[in-house]
């Protein structure tokens, strides 16, 4: 997990997140991998910037009702950044995706409530950014509602999350130094 070892967490919050993060994995391994894990589990998520248009792309996922960034489990894929880009195809359609950087962009630690017999439990995501400058058709899978572009400014306006405001934030930093 050296990507995690080198990411550089910008508040107390991700910092917590970060030590967490790095011991479930020294204490779990492989098993940290593993949605087997009841307890815990990483994630990777793709956090889908147009730069031209200044939109991010936010998916209405079914089970939790909300709204968010395409991603899923590791299921037992160590390489989160293949994670990530596969959940992105998988959700979205996007194929041509410009990872914006080798590190992460954001990790977040929430907990998903109990769902068909699986208990409640923590999703360790990291999540990396990727520009989408082309035009490709989008299409949404089974574990949407719906998806949109929206506008940068815009998306408190679709979530609260503090997690998704906070990839905002980034992403405006990211979109000024461009």
């Amino acid at each position: 997990m050296e990507i995690l070892k080198q990411y550089s967490a910008q508040s107390d919050k991700e910092k917590e997140f970060k030590n967490k993060m790095l011991l479930l994995y020294n204490s779990k391994k492989e098993k940290a991998f593993s949605r087997s894990n009841l307890e815990a589990h990483f994630t990777a998520s793709a956090w889908i910037i147009n730069p031209n248009t200044h939109e991010i792309l936010l998916l209405h996922h079914k089970k939790l009702n909300k709204w968010l960034q395409a991603g899923g489990h590791a299921d037992g894929e160590t390489n989160l950044e293949k994670v990530a880009r596969k959940e992105a195809k998988e959700e979205t359609g996007l194929v041509n995706l410009q990872l914006i950087s080798n590190s992460l962009f954001d990790i977040d630690i929430h907990l998903i409530p109990e769902n068909k017999g699986i208990p409640e439990h923590y999703h360790y995501d990291v999540r990396f950014a990727y520009f989408c400058t082309e035009n490709e058709k989008t299409q949404i899978n089974s574990e949407s509602n719906d998806f949109k572009w929206v506008d940068i400014n815009k998306v408190e306006q679709h979530t609260q999350e503090p997690s998704i405001i906070r990839m905002v934030e980034k992403s405006k930093t990211l979109l000024n130094e461009k």
